[in-house]
């Protein structure tokens, strides 16, 4: 039998290898921004177009390259950081292996312009499927610029697994926060297909997380600031409030590299244990510094899985720094047994408590209810309280009780419950959550927000397969103003929320103008209930099993359900129950929590005894 095993050839071995580091556009993005980083640039531009798939290209004015280095970085592995083994752990670079730009120029088509710092000619290289098409003397300015075009033009396969371009944007978007969030010193600009996203001026820290993540955070952000023999930590965390359901607005940074630690994660989630909902996410943007020698940072192609000598001393640092953090700014709750200084002056503290007094107090009908045995269930019989419940809520308030109730009582509509049409009578709303219902065989107890979500869900589930919902007018269209990546994403769901009865239309700088919402909106809630909505629809987004449609349906029913703990009239609450028996699924929520529980008489009768 022939021999069977062959050496790849070189532009289908640098193909396959170009694989683990550009995946799609924004894994270029990266790679070119850091290299940028690294050559010392203080002014770095990001132009894409068609959300890099026609265009990535990074403009600095770092040291630039000689002839000879400009011909040299697109070989694989070539790299000016590491000259032996020894060097991987002392890197304090952001690029080291030498793959990217050979990566590159593997799947693309790719322009060089570089000029060495002190030269007056610098250097023009054409490369296209790792071959040089051209290379000649160019007039260039301080720096480099890099374009990548037409990405995986070589690889149609694989340039079909590439998403929507707001979905490629949204990623781009992302990998251009990790690294302009690093490093606020230098300028960074964005600008996509000719429209600028980011124009972020060099300054502090706090100045370029509030650039990046929006205004909301101007006061809302918390100091941290720890430094160790071992380690230095510093950076910010959102107050409590600012806890969200998703994880997005979450950074550590090692060494000034962007990373993802589940574990350092949780030593933060610690920190605010008892402060935010089980189910939420602070936010936070940590930078870690200490000796290269502690990590291991080539255990992944994309550099962000990191490994550290002593784990646990690490994320007991990261716990504490953020508690001393939260602590220092009476941000974490306190006990405080000093009495309030305006106790202290009334009459009751101030002035002695006179025999006469005490006799006064000891002879009241009041004071022997509580103090003989087995008294005090009597109260209002043997005090002179009977009327109490006219002092507490006021004769206007129990004739509206009496109309209330007389209300509950009045027949509903008839509506179909299964293949059985039952007569439906709302008696009452308990704890403002539930909705006591009798039906022909016992009652029912519905979740007021379980149900609303199905009810909603399904209208406009309806309406994006055809029955397009109706829009309200805003009389004052208002203006609403989101962080970048929250306005891709917004942009991208456009369509789909236009059926849903959303009229939405940009505005520039990541701004939306509104002049219409579905009718459950209210009035005046317009920016509320997008900012929600989208944050919602992050967290949905965490499960890939859903369409991206499925994702918006259900964090729309969710954000506009009227929530628990809301009152409602005896109305709005039949309502909501003729509404719910109408849903072609009316016993449980999108995601499978009921919407009501069933007590049948003869169970009823059985607990009683009867």
């Amino acid at each position: 039998m022939p021999d069977i095993i062959h050496l790849l050839p070189d532009n289908i071995a640098n193909q396959i290898a170009a694989g683990e580091v550009i995946q799609r556009p924004a894994s270029a993005v990266k790679e070119l921004l850091e290299n940028a980083v690294d050559a010392g640039a203080t002014d770095i531009q990001l132009i894409i177009n068609d959300a890099g798939k026609a265009l990535v290209q990074v403009i600095d004015n770092g040291k630039g390259m000689s002839e000879t280095d400009a011909r040299m970085c697109f070989e694989r592995h070539a790299t000016s950081k590491i000259k032996n083994i020894d060097d991987l752990f002392h890197i304090k670079t952001m690029g080291f292996r030498g793959e990217a730009l050979a990566s590159i120029a593997a799947v693309a088509q790719v322009e060089l312009k570089t000029i060495k710092e002190g030269d007056t000619v610098g250097t023009y290289i054409e490369i296209e499927n790792s071959l040089v098409k051209k290379q000649e003397p160019v007039a260039w300015q301080q720096g480099t610029s890099i374009a990548m075009k037409n990405l995986f033009f070589n690889v149609p396969a694989r340039r079909n697994f590439l998403k929507s371009n707001t979905a490629e944007l949204r990623h781009i978007v992302d990998e251009f926060i990790r690294v302009a969030m690093a490093f606020p010193g230098i300028f960074f600009s964005l600008t996509s297909n000719g429209q600028q996203i980011f124009h972020l001026e060099k300054g502090t820290l706090k100045q370029r997380l509030i650039q990046l993540l929006g205004n909301s955070y101007n006061t809302k952000l918390v100091s941290v600031q720890e430094q160790t023999d071992y380690l230095n930590i510093y950076g910010f965390v959102g107050k409590p409030e600012t806890a969200k359901k998703t994880r997005g607005d979450q950074y550590f940074f090692v060494n000034n590299r962007f990373i993802k630690s589940a574990y350092l994660n949780h030593a933060v989630m610690h920190a605010f244990d008892e402060m935010i909902a089980k189910d939420s996410y602070p936010m936070y943007a940590l930078f870690i510094d200490l000796n290269p020698a502690h990590l291991d940072i080539n255990v992944h192609p994309t550099k962000q899985e990191i490994k550290f000598d002593d784990e646990k001393i690490v994320y007991a640092f990261v716990q504490s720094a953020v508690k001393h953090a939260l602590a220092q700014f009476s941000i974490t709750p306190a006990l405080d047994f000093e009495l309030d200084a305006s106790i202290q002056h009334t009459e009751a503290v101030s002035k002695p408590f006179t025999d006469e007094k005490k006799s006064a107090a000891t002879s009241s009908s009041l004071y022997s209810s509580f103090t003989q045995k087995n008294q005090a269930h009597f109260i209002e019989r043997k005090s002179d309280l009977k009327h109490w419940k006219d002092f507490y809520t006021g004769p206007a308030a129990s004739r509206q009780d009496a109309a209330v109730a007389n209300e509950t009582h009045t027949p509903a509509a008839a509506s179909l419950h299964g293949t059985v049409t039952v007569l439906h009578t709302v008696l009452a709303q308990l704890h403002h959550t539930y909705i006591a219902v009798q039906d022909a065989e016992g009652f029912l107890l519905l979740h007021q927000q379980n149900a609303h979500e199905r009810i909603l869900y399904e209208r406009y589930k309806n309406a994006v397969e055809g029955k397009p919902a109706a829009t309200q007018q805003s009389l004052f269209p208002a203006v609403i103003e989101l962080a970048a990546a929250d306005a891709v994403l917004l942009q991208e769901l456009l369509p789909d929320l236009q059926l849903v009865g959303y009229k939405l239309e940009p505005f520039g700088n990541n701004s939306f103008v509104i002049q219409g919402t579905p009718a459950a909106v209210e009035q005046g809630s317009e920016k509320t209930a997008i900012e929600k909505m989208l944050e919602q629809y992050k967290h949905f987004s965490m499960d890939i099993k859903f369409s991206k449609r499925e994702k918006l349906l259900r964090s729309l029913a969710w954000q506009q359900a009227v929530k628990a703990g809301t009152p409602l009239s005896t109305k709005e609450m039949q309502q909501l129950v003729d509404d719910l028996f109408a849903c072609a699924v009316p016993n449980s929520t999108p995601n499978g929590k009921p919407t009501y529980t069933s007590f049948k008489k003869p169970e009823l009768d059985k607990m009683f005894g009867r």
